[in-house]
């Protein structure tokens, strides 16, 4: 079980997918916002495997005074379009600048919240293809270990150290939107197996959020991005909110 503490952060907002624009969201956050003493947690497809390692070392360096000044930091959490090892691994450990793996718990501002990641990429048939083609290249734009997964124990492990009252994921569970599957037949003609992937994949976001009901958490807020839409509903106590790309929300 990972847990990070935040014991001088005074506020917490979660973004939905940047896909690589770090530059642009540090930027949004400090400067155009100018959201000092602020913990910012991004809902995944950060952009984490697209370029070699060394361009994550650049992008930190290049924001990190502006973070420092603010006092801010930037938390990130796996999407779809990410490498997992960067989060499996926590290779982004910046004090201000990291990448967690998932079922982490982050504690501030009064809040324990579950972060979970991974989704299907409906484009995953054409990502492949290109990865076969460019073999050679030191770098890759599909992870086949991209699905979030259910891990009982270790929501046994939190449940008796924490009482969990926010949860950030990915994707959502079925009974959130997006529900319409409009977009995705075209995908599906050439990937037999994208429509019962997705299916698994909601479900998979349904048995953390019964274990987590049953369990007895708290949980008011849930957070997600993934489906580049804006959506706010509450469904059996839970307020859940959809994030658009770039979209940035307040914990309450």
């Amino acid at each position: 079980m990972h847990t990070y503490s935040f014991p001088d952060a005074k506020n917490i907002v979660v973004c939905g997918d940047i896909h690589g624009h770090f530059n642009e969201v540090i930027f949004k956050m400090c400067v155009q916002y100018q959201m000092t003493d602020t913990l910012l947690i991004i809902a995944g497809d950060c952009g984490f495997g697209f370029e070699k390692p060394g361009y994550y070392d650049i992008i930190f360096n290049r924001n990190s005074s502006r973070l420092n000044k603010a006092n801010n930091w930037v938390v990130m959490v796996r999407g779809n379009h990410d490498d997992p090892a960067y989060f499996n691994e926590e290779r982004i450990a910046h004090e201000r600048f990291r990448t967690i793996p998932d079922y982490s718990v982050i504690q501030a501002c009064e809040h324990n919240i579950l972060c979970i990641g991974g989704a299907i990429s409906i484009d995953r048939y054409n990502r492949q293809k290109y990865d076969n083609r460019n073999r050679i290249s030191q770098v890759a734009s599909y992870w086949p270990d991209e699905i979030p997964v259910y891990n009982e124990s270790l929501l046994n492990e939190i449940g008796k150290n924490f009482q969990i009252d926010t949860v950030i994921t990915h994707t959502a569970p079925s009974f959130c939107e997006l529900i319409a599957k409009d977009g995705i037949s075209e995908w599906a003609e050439w990937d037999d197996n994208l429509f019962a992937d997705i299916n698994k994949e909601r479900k998979t976001i349904d048995q953390i959020f019964n274990h987590l009901k049953s369990d007895g958490h708290p949980v008011s807020h849930w957070y997600y991005g993934h489906f580049h839409r804006s959506w706010t509903s509450e469904i059996e106590g839970v307020l859940f909110s959809m994030l658009d790309i770039m979209e940035i929300t307040e914990v309450r």
